[in-house]
């Protein structure tokens, strides 16, 4: 298996992948991205996001999507939003050798944090972050506007 950095021709993979894990999130016809958004947004002047891919036989089977944020707390971070290992190819050591990529991505960097989300029912992922040494916080909601939501939007207090 090979961990590499994503191109362009590998979004179309990076994008079943990003399918797949909507599935598994219960949220199937939540994907609206297309290859060639993630290839403009990606790899454009000015990239959006990383990803970091995993190959073995030359087939993508997993992928991390990752990006840069800023805390007015700590400075420089990173938001790992997708992690993903094709459901036939997990338990092959993908996931694990994705997510140790990205943290040390972030060591090289000089970042202060990675921070991602996980959903409050996917225990085997939440026990293998709290092993890994990430805290898991309970006291956090996520808060989104959807696209609806912000073309509606008037403050209004």
């Amino acid at each position: 298996m090979n961990i590499r950095k994503g191109t362009p021709k590998d979004m179309p993979s990076v994008l079943e992948l990003i399918k797949e894990l909507a599935h598994f999130e219960k949220e199937p016809d939540a994907v609206v991205v297309t290859a060639n958004d993630l290839v403009r947004d990606g790899f454009g002047t000015t990239p959006l996001f990383n990803t970091l891919v995993a190959e073995q036989d030359n087939e993508i089977i997993g992928m991390a999507l990752f990006y840069n944020r800023y805390s007015t707390w700590k400075g420089k971070t990173i938001h790992l939003e997708d992690l993903i290992v094709k459901e036939n190819k997990r338990g092959t050591g993908a996931g694990s050798a994705l997510y140790k990529a990205v943290i040390n991505f972030a060591k090289t960097q000089g970042v202060k944090r990675v921070e991602w989300v996980v959903l409050d029912w996917n225990q085997h992922a939440i026990d293998f972050y709290k092993r890994s040494g990430a805290t898991v916080f309970n006291n956090w909601h996520t808060v989104q506007m959807d696209e609806e939501g912000i073309a509606k939007f008037t403050l209004t207090v």
